[in-house]
């Protein structure tokens, strides 16, 4: 399976997905809907919202894998990387010798072309950048491409195919497909590259931290000379492989070394409010309903790169006060009797940090209580077991869930649930392990206050978790 012999057809009506009902592949097939082509796809897991989603688009999607669903004989396969080499799919496209591409190999050839890419990696904050550089972009009137991770409110959706000269893309570090092990991210060739943060993560994919930070390293000294790297210059480790860059570098945080400085902020609910720093000097002040100095960090990335596009700073502002945010990132579902429930995907233990330090500030008449699944193949390990209790320091109340799908991880890796409520309590906190959703959602709304924040950290639809509280809460308001 080389994917140097992997060309494209000269003619392309025909587009069959192969697994399409994942978020990025879901989305690339939209975008490949309104850019007009045929498009079928196939998936082993149809159901909403993506299933729903595809339906709307009136893309046909067939549940399971079968070579039958091949036999229109599409003039292009895109295989996801869910997919293994024995899939019958798979092995049905070589068999047939159908022209076949991975995910990133089809944007760069369907939206890449002669658009200018800006692409937003990092082991954290990806989809919010990315999120806040599309809408500056939309904003002063760009009409910008994108293809990110995450629901935009300001779009209702994770992609865009638009008429301007730019394209944000998420771009994360998991590998390609069967036939191209090397990251997703490897694949472009940005003109923006903005770099968050390395740290350990993707366990099934990656070894250990050296591995995970190669990749990077990867993908920094491959960047063209004439472009730009915004890199986060209060990360070590970004620091460090910004230096190997061959290209310009201007880095961001709170530092005041940094070229682009989070000079002061202060938080006035709904607001947080931020002073900006170019090269020592004052540059601009900001205000967003982003919360947490993390966010504003994401927010300077995104500035940086919209200075270097020479968009003015009023325009830049005007974007900031009215960014609505990204679906499941820090997302208030609903409020009953003065009480917040919040939906957030934070998982790992850096994320879970920054996030509450991020929301405390927003409810000092109330406390945080903090739900947490670990979820991803990462927080189901025991690699952060020690790491988390740390991370929860700004809630009042934990909540720990049973990790679910413990059988696919070996005994001796697994993440404990009850060992880190047991941690907890012994740094004097208040916290307690539960084996379902709904004995959480109960126990919660049982506990939760006027004022109080009910925050809910997984990556997943942790069984309706969010409805069933919001049903509790309702139930208990009307006794």
């Amino acid at each position: 399976m080389d994917p140097a012999k992997n060309k494209f057809p000269k003619e392309i009506s025909s587009i069959h997905l192969v697994a399409v009902c994942g978020t990025g592949m879901g989305a690339l097939a939209g975008m490949l809907m309104d850019e007009g082509f045929s498009v079928t796809g196939s998936d082993a897991n149809v159901y909403p919202p993506m299933s729903t989603f595809l339906e709307e688009k009136g893309i046909r999607v067939i549940n399971g894998y079968d070579a039958k669903n091949l036999a229109h004989n599409p003039d292009l396969v895109i295989i996801g990387n869910a997919i293994s080499k024995d899939n019958p799919e798979a092995v049905a496209v070589m068999q047939k010798g159908l022209y076949y591409c991975s995910f990133p190999q089809a944007m760069n050839r369907f939206f890449c072309d002669w658009r200018a890419p800006v692409l937003v990696t990092g082991t954290h904050g990806k989809t919010t950048t990315s999120a806040i550089v599309a809408w500056i972009l939309a904003a002063v009137g760009l009409d910008p491409s994108f293809m990110i991770g995450g629901i935009l409110h300001n779009f209702k959706s994770n992609h865009k195919v638009g008429a301007g000269p730019h394209i944000v893309i998420e771009g994360d570090e998991y590998d390609t497909a069967f036939f191209d092990k090397r990251p997703k991210f490897v694949h472009y060739t940005p003109q923006h590259t903005i770099l968050t943060s390395v740290e350990f993560d993707h366990a099934d994919i990656y070894a250990d931290f050296d591995a995970v930070k190669s990749a990077f390293s990867t993908l920094v000294q491959n960047l063209p000379e004439q472009s730009l790297l915004v890199a986060c210059g209060d990360d070590p480790i970004v620091s460090e492989l910004a230096r190997k860059a061959p290209c310009w570098v201007a880095t961001y945080g709170s530092n005041p070394d940094n070229v682009w400085q989070l000079a002061s902020y202060k938080t006035e609910p709904p607001w947080s409010h931020f002073e900006v720093k170019l090269r020592g000097e004052a540059f601009a002040s900001f205000k967003t309903r982003l919360m947490g100095a993390y966010n504003l960090k994401n927010a300077l990335a995104a500035i940086a790169v919209a200075h270097d596009l020479r968009i003015p700073e009023e325009g830049i502002a005007a974007a900031l006060e009215t960014f609505e945010g990204v679906a499941r990132r820090q997302t208030v579902r609903w409020v009953v009797n003065d009480i917040t429930l919040m939906d957030d995907f934070a998982h790992h233990p850096t994320a879970v940090q920054e996030t509450l330090k991020g929301v405390r500030p927003f409810f000092p008449k109330g406390r945080v209580i903090a739900i947490f699944e670990p979820r991803t193949n990462t927080s189901r390990r025991n690699i952060f077991q020690d790491i988390y209790p740390k991370a929860f320091e700004q809630a009042d109340i934990i909540i720990a869930a049973k990790p679910p799908l413990l059988e696919k991880i070996p005994p001796e890796h697994r993440f404990s649930s009850s060992k880190l409520v047991d941690d907890l309590l012994n740094q004097g906190k208040k916290a307690y392990y539960m084996e379902s959703a709904d004995q959480i959602a109960g126990f919660a709304a049982s506990i939760a206050k006027p004022g109080d924040l009910i925050l809910v950290m997984s990556n997943g639809g942790f069984d309706n978790i969010h409805h069933k509280i919001h049903k509790a809460l309702e139930d208990l308001h009307k006794k």
